[in-house]
């Protein structure tokens, strides 16, 4: 009773303005270190539900126009990122000497919209559950680094709103991760790693078929993100009526405060347990696949 109380109190808060993105991650990690988080909450359909609730929202804040601009202008970076980032991948894999199917899901989660991408592609390619869960807590843990320190780079480096939010689209993993970062950095850079994220989403598809392929799978159960439909028509339906603006407004800051809420549950299934299980090797190669999207990505951006 105890832990249930404590959860939703904690849950609750974080519907309120003053708490971000990231205190509401270190909240959740910390209940679910001191073990007060419930164990029989189903905590990773929860989040993908509200993360997926969350960006149809976000739709309601975008213009149309706008949205077609950026995703036309990052067409060549969103495809260059995926492809090299597979191909690094599986060089340092071989190089590290890492179980293959392991390292081929983190390289997944790393070029697309990680957890989604592992979960997408891991049925492709008949993973085990231990590969899964070995590729989502490597992907967990780094995107929790980014969302404190991509906003701290930015600021140093006196990124744009637009170049921050196209970079924290091409170099941070899960989508929640990157609105997160991207809302603690300045609306217009959550509107534009918004678009630009979503749009590199759809990349799941492609690479899961062409994953089965390589892996010789016969199974053809992929997970097509469907939400992003709905956002696509949120933002023409904003489009179309421009007469409710009011309440398209009300909608996108809901969302984006549902969006704190939805890094609290990501935090809260994070434990010592699953850091732990990440092990060595997947963790090393993690970091170094994603210092160099990163990195070659920012570099793209300012020397472009």
């Amino acid at each position: 009773m105890k832990q249930k109380v404590v959860f939703v109190a904690a849950a609750l808060l974080c519907l309120y303005p003053f708490i971000s993105s990231a205190s509401a991650l270190v909240m959740g990690f910390t209940l679910a270190t001191l073990g007060l988080v419930p164990a029989n909450l189903e905590l990773t359909r929860w989040t993908k539900k509200l993360l997926a609730y969350s960006i149809v929202g976000l739709g309601f804040g975008i213009n149309f126009q706008q949205a077609l601009a950026v995703t036309s202008d990052g067409l060549g970076l969103i495809v260059t990122s995926i492809v090299a980032t597979l191909a690094l991948g599986m060089g340092l894999a071989r190089l590290l000497k890492l179980e293959v199917t392991t390292s081929y899901l983190i390289s997944a989660g790393t070029a697309i919209c990680g957890g989604s991408a592992i979960a997408a592609v891991a049925p492709a390619i008949k993973a085990k559950d231990q590969q899964i869960a070995m590729a989502l807590a490597t992907v967990f843990m780094l995107n929790s680094v980014a969302l404190f320190v991509f906003p701290v780079i930015g600021h140093a480096l006196q990124l744009d709103q637009t170049t921050f939010g196209t970079w924290a689209a091409i170099a941070i993993h899960d989508t929640s991760s990157v609105v997160g970062a991207a809302s603690a950095y300045g609306e217009q850079a959550l509107i534009t790693a918004t678009t630009l994220k979503l749009s590199r989403a759809l990349w799941i598809v492609p690479v899961a078929l062409v994953s089965a392929l390589l892996f010789r799978s016969n199974s053809r159960k992929i997970v097509i993100p469907y939400f992003i439909l709905f956002y696509c028509a949120a933002i023409l339906l904003s489009d179309a009526l421009p007469q409710f603006q009011l309440a398209y407004d009300w909608v996108f800051s809901l969302a984006k405060q549902a969006l704190v809420l939805c890094l609290f549950l990501i935090g809260s299934s994070i434990s010592l347990e699953k850091v732990k299980a990440s092990g060595g090797k997947a963790l090393v190669f993690g970091v170094i696949l994603w210092l160099a999207i990163s990195s070659a990505t920012l570099a793209w951006l300012l020397l472009g």
